[in-house]
C-alpha cells in the first residue's frame, strides 16, 4: 500500500514538471518570438532614420549648389581651361 502512494506521488510530481517545462517551453518561445519582432522594428526604424538623413543631406546638397552656382560655374571653368592648356 505504501509503494503505490510513493509511486502515485512520483507520477504527479513527474507529470507536474513535465506541464512546468511546457509552460516554460511556451513562455520562452513567446519571448523570442517578441524578441524577434521587436529586433525587426528597430532594424526597419534604423532604415528609416538613414533613409530621412539621406534625404536632407540630398536638399541640403541641392541648396548649396542653388545658392553657389556661379562661383561653382567659375570652378569648373578654371579646371576645364587648365586641362585644355595641357
Amino acid at each position: 500500500m505504501e509503494r503505490k502512494r510513493i509511486m502515485k506521488a512520483i507520477e504527479k510530481t513527474i507529470a507536474a514538471a513535465r506541464r512546468g517545462w511546457e509552460m516554460a517551453g511556451r513562455a520562452t518561445t513567446g519571448a523570442f518570438v517578441s524578441a524577434r519582432a521587436k529586433l525587426a522594428e528597430a532594424k526597419g526604424q534604423g532604415t528609416t532614420e538613414y533613409a530621412i538623413l539621406v534625404g536632407v543631406l540630398v536638399v541640403i546638397a541641392i541648396i548649396a549648389i542653388t545658392l553657389f552656382r556661379p562661383k561653382l560655374q567659375e570652378l569648373w571653368d578654371a579646371i576645364a581651361s587648365g586641362i585644355n592648356g595641357l
